[in-house]
């Protein structure tokens, strides 16, 4: 039996029913102030901002128009725990529940964001962001890792640009999960498998030198699985280095800090990863120039000195020949008449001769004006010598003459002596009734010394 219209429910058009249901909305909870764990924070060209607030079960979606953004006095970071007050409203192009934002503030870190923050300061205690463990970037490497979803935009991003800068390098990629439960593993187990392939001795392909650690952009959920332990202490074990390139420029991990190098995006890590083939290829180029040049004027140098050997040799040649030739005519010219050579040779033994008698008279002169010059200086010296001596005597006398006692004695002086010859010269040796003998100029007195 149909119904009666009357009892018929009521037929909403579908934004009348969004309009009234914001309606209740709004008389029921606004104005609201909500705390809760940012997620997904993205600010517009124009200025507004959209994000999500959220708790362990969940999450209401937010937008912040950009009078209210400009007020802010931080930079809101996804995991933060923010208090923000607005109003419920439902976005009828969507659909969707929404709060208006018309103020925020922070009110703490959220979860997600303390466990980051402990973790970080774990691994920098035991050394993990030492930058003297950091290595520097091949310029050109062998062959090139990469570990990423498969199916990922970041994938694209890296093959289209190391196409474009290095399409002779080799690039081996190994797959796995980036978000996500079970994500962290996956990355782990890539990146033992690209580590397999640094080896020297690797049949596959040529080794690996460099690996690319690599995700598009998203909220720190989205990224947390490169925030795990396990994945950190098996980037620092990589045995080349490692570029992470994981997220936005703003987006920072666990991997960003242990990784040798830090990319802001996944292609500028594709770009650091090895030297683009044309800075190459005009490097060749110019050595290339230098070497042709460098082979071109050593070429002239060595034609010049080779011409130089030629000309000399060529001269000294002809003047040897010249030699030879002058030397053979005279032989022959005398050859050909050999009484006038023996007549030569005659004359030059007579000049000889000659020279060697006039020579010998000459020195025979010389010795005796000599032995007679030698003669009158000894004649000459010995006499002087001779008078010297005298001189010298004649002075000696006078000296001795001048110290002779008996000059002394003839000045009215005595010389007194005991009777044993000995000389008195003090008062004290005398003794009474003693014999003393006095020695006069012209003989001895004996004397007797009174008391």
């Amino acid at each position: 039996m149909p119904l009666n219209d009357d009892l018929k429910p009521r037929a909403w058009t579908v934004s009348a029913l969004c309009r009234a249901m914001a309606d209740t909305l709004d008389a029921q909870f606004n104005p609201v102030t909500v705390r809760g764990e940012m997620s997904g924070f993205s600010r517009a060209a124009s200025g507004h901002c959209y994000f999500s607030i959220k708790d362990d079960t969940g999450q209401i979606r937010c937008a912040m128009f950009r009078r209210a953004a400009s007020l802010m006095d931080f930079a809101p970071l996804d995991g933060e725990l923010v208090e923000v007050r607005g109003r419920l409203g439902v976005y009828e192009a969507r659909g969707d529940l929404q709060l208006i934002v018309e103020s925020m503030e922070r009110a703490g870190q959220g979860a997600l964001f303390e466990q980051f923050l402990r973790l970080k300061a774990q691994l920098e205690a035991e050394g993990l962001f030492d930058p003297a463990h950091k290595r520097d970037l091949p310029a050109q490497p062998r062959a090139i890792g990469v570990v990423t979803s498969l199916g990922a935009a970041a994938w694209h991003d890296v093959v289209t640009a190391l196409q474009r800068r290095v399409p002779h390098i080799p690039v081996l990629m190994a797959p796995a999960l980036v978000q996500g439960a079970g994500a962290a593993a996956t990355l782990v187990q890539a990146l033992q498998n690209i580590y397999a392939l640094t080896a020297e001795d690797n049949p596959l392909s040529p080794p690996v030198d460099v690996i690319l650690l690599v995700r598009g952009g998203g909220s720190m959920e989205d990224l947390w699985s490169f925030n795990d332990e396990n994945l950190a202490r098996v980037i620092a074990q990589s045995p080349v280095p490692l570029i992470c390139g994981v997220g936005h420029e703003t987006d920072f991990t666990i991997a960003d800090f242990v990784a040798d190098v830090r990319a802001p995006t996944p292609t500028a890590a594709a770009e650091m990863a090895a030297t683009d083939r044309g800075v190459g290829l005009e490097a060749l180029s110019v050595l290339e120039h230098r070497l042709t040049r460098g082979l071109l004027r050593q070429q002239d140098r060595q034609a010049q000195q080779l011409d130089g050997v030629a000309a000399r040799w060529g001269a000294g040649l002809a003047r040897q020949q010249d030699r030879q030739a002058q030397r053979l005519s005279a032989i022959a010219v005398r050859l050909s008449r050999p009484q006038a050579l023996l007549g030569q040779h005659g004359q030059w033994l007579a000049q000889l001769a000659h020279r060697l008698q006039a020579g010998a008279q000459t020195r025979l002169v010389a010795s005796g004006h000599q032995l007679t010059r030698l003669d009158d200086r000894l004649k000459f010296n010995r006499g002087q010598q001779v008078q010297q001596s005298a001189q010298r005597l004649e002075r000696a006398a006078l000296r001795l003459s001048s110290v002779d006692p008996r000059r002394v004695l003839e000045r009215g002086y005595a010389w007194l002596s005991d009777d044993k010859g000995q000389a008195l010269t003090h008062a004290g040796q005398f003794e009474p009734g003693q014999s003393v003998q006095a020695t006069l100029s012209d003989g001895v007195v004996p004397l007797t010394v009174s008391g």
